[in-house]
Order: C-alpha cells, then sequence, then structure tokens
C-alpha cells in the first residue's frame, strides 16, 4: 500500500538518526564515566578504543527502544502538524490501519533484539568486561566462606567453613548425610579436604552414626565417595547478563540442585524475555503520543520519548527487585511493566486524536 511505504520512509531515517545519537551518548557516558581509571592505570590507547567498541552492541541494545519511540512520535508527530493524518483519517483509515506498517516493524525488531542481545550483545559486554578489568588491574577471586550446599535433593549437605579455589580444598568441612524423608543419618568431619580432579579426598575424616538415640563413632566406608564439583562451592563471579538464554537456563538449574537461591538469577533470565518486547510496548505509546504536538514537533517528541523511557525502565526496576526481594513471583517481577505498559499503550490509542 501507498500509505504505508510512505510512512515507513518518514519513520526509518529518523530511526537511524536517532539511533547513532543515542548509542554515542551512551558510549560517551561509559567512556568519561571510566577514562580517568584508565589513565590513572597509563592504559594504552588502543585498549581504551577496543572497550568503546566492544560496548557499543549493548548501547545499540539500549538504545534501539528510546530510538524507535523517538523516530515513530516524531515522524506522526510531524504528519499530524502538516494535516496530512487528518486527510488520512477522514477518507476513512483509522490510525491502526496507517500505523500497520511500524506495528509490524516493533514486532520484527522485538524478535531481532533478542536475539542480538543472545548471540552478539552478551559475548562482547563479556569480553568488554573481561577487558576493562585487565586495564584497571581488578582481579576476580573464586574462593568462598561459610558455605552451606545441598546436594543429591536435600540427602547430603556440605557446610564449609572456607573454600580455597587456588589449591581446590574445602576447609573445616562437616558432611550431613539424611534420608528421602530428611532424618539424620550420620555426620563426617574433616579439617581439609582436598580435590583430585574426580573427587573430594578428606584428611582424617571422622565420622559419627546416629543410633536414633546417640551419635555413635564409626569409619567411613571406603565406597563412599564425594564427588560435588568445586564450582559449587565457587563464590558465585557469573553474571547471568553475561549468559545465554540457554546458558543461563542451565546455571540456574545448578544453583537449585546445589540447594542455592535462584530468585534472582531466575528475574534476570525472565526479565530478558520481557526485555524483548520493549520495542513493540514502546511503538504503541508513540502511536499516541504523536498526535499531542501540533507546535516545536522535535523538541517534545525528544522529551516525551525520555520521559516515557524513564517512566518504563524505572518500573521494571521496581518490579524486579520486588521479585529478587520474594515479594512478588519472578515471572511477574519480568513481565508485569510488560502488561502494564501494552494496556496502557492500547488505551492511549483508542483515544488518541484521530
Amino acid at each position: 500500500m501507498i500509505l504505508h511505504r510512505y510512512i515507513i520512509r518518514q519513520v526509518i531515517p529518523i530511526f537511524f538518526a536517532a539511533l547513532l545519537f543515542f548509542v554515542l551518548l551512551l558510549s560517551l557516558i561509559d567512556l568519561f564515566a571510566n577514562l580517568w581509571k584508565y589513565l590513572s592505570y597509563e592504559a594504552p590507547l588502543s585498549s581504551i578504543g577496543m572497550v568503546v567498541i566492544l560496548y557499543i552492541p549493548k548501547c545499540i541494545s539500549y538504545a534501539l527502544p528510546i530510538s524507535l519511540l523517538f523516530s515513530i512520535a516524531y515522524a506522526f508527530g510531524e504528519l499530524y502538524s502538516k494535516n496530512e493524518l487528518t486527510i488520512i483519517f477522514t477518507s476513512g483509515i483509522p490510525l491502526w490501519n496507517a500505523a500497520f506498517p511500524v506495528i509490524v516493524l516493533g514486532l520484527c525488531l522485538s524478535i531481532v533484539s533478542f536475539f542480538f542481545d543472545d548471540m552478539i550483545v552478551l559475548p562482547t559486554l563479556k569480553a568488554k568486561k573481561s577487558l576493562s578489568r585487565t586495564l584497571l588491574h581488578q582481579q576476580n577471586t573464586g574462593s568462598n566462606s561459610d558455605v552451606v550446599v545441598k546436594t543429591e535433593e536435600g540427602r547430603l549437605v556440605y557446610v564449609v567453613d572456607f573454600y580455597n579455589d587456588e589449591e581446590q580444598s574445602l576447609n573445616g568441612l562437616t558432611i550431613i548425610e539424611r534420608n528421602a524423608a530428611g532424618e539424620l543419618l550420620s555426620i563426617i568431619r574433616s579439617r581439609k579436604a582436598l580435590w583430585n580432579g574426580s573427587e573430594w579426598s578428606l584428611e582424617n575424616p571422622l565420622m559419627y552414626h546416629w543410633d536414633g538415640d546417640t551419635f555413635i563413632a564409626s569409619i567411613l566406608p571406603e565406597a563412599m565417595h564425594f564427588m560435588e564439583k568445586p564450582g559449587t562451592f565457587r563464590r558465585s563471579a557469573i553474571d547471568v547478563e553475561e549468559l545465554s538464554a540457554a546458558q543461563a537456563a542451565l546455571y540456574i538449574q545448578d544453583l537449585k540442585r546445589a540447594g542455592l537461591p535462584i530468585v534472582s538469577a531466575l528475574t534476570d533470565l525472565y526479565k530478558r524475555y520481557a526485555f524483548a518486547v520493549t520495542p513493540f510496548i514502546v511503538i504503541l505509546l508513540s502511536l499516541s503520543l504523536g498526535g499531542f504536538f501540533k507546535k516545536n514537533v522535535l523538541l517534545m517528541s525528544l522529551l516525551s520519548s525520555l520521559v516515557s523511557a524513564v517512566i518504563y525502565y524505572v518500573a521494571q526496576m521496581i518490579s524486579t527487585m520486588l521479585a529478587k526481594l520474594s515479594y512478588i513471583p519472578p515471572l511477574a517481577g519480568a513481565w508485569a511493566p510488560v502488561f502494564i505498559f501494552i494496556v496502557i499503550g492500547i488505551i492511549m490509542i483508542r483515544f488518541a486524536r484521530t
């Protein structure tokens, strides 16, 4: 349809110009926020430039929704101010029909943005953080203290005073053995346990068997092996935002198997799927915002876009925080703002000026 092609030609150039502007803005903000740190460690300019380049895909991910919001609000605002949409409406074409190509564009960008984040943004962001830590001489340690790990569906509970990641040792180890009903069977104590590549080798272990009334000292059976991987006890330096969706799901399974909290990681995983719907949400908002302004369309479209984006991201941040604090389920924390703003967008379009 000629009308649809005309509207797309109005939106696309503005979208790419806005995307370039916001990507540049976000890149400069990140650069100048850390530039003094890089210079204080005498980081090479080439390495600093590489940090900026590796951050560009993440900037595109952040900038895409707001660029889309601004471009559609501005394009439709211009059409309103020139009375072109008035002619379209008086000819019997409703707003949703005229905006059909940008709605399709939003759905396509929602799908593309998910795979773009999963396949391009995550690897480059991980590389950017790694290079940045190297330039700033920051080291990560996997050593951990006061560790409690449940395995075999809770039948074995490891209580560790300190896990040394460098030598892969468990210091101050207590292993509690329970049956399927959760009743205590035995307690094993060892001053230190070393990982030999396939299982933990306990130094001078002491085993106490519960006979129902008292603990009875016994010898650790040779057939008893403890093969929980060292990574289970390691301080979690894994950021779900640096994992693909498939890897994040496996990581959550590992946390669950080890009896560790999964709410935060599960919320972040759900949030990734929800964030991919953002381009579609901003289109619903921008279609109604475009009809509000007949003067200063550029300034007002930019301002309304920024305000709408801030409100949406703040709502998402609050719901995510509530989910991670277990006030609401992780699924609700990730998706509640999406459904709320979809409803708001539909209502705004329903009452938009036509």
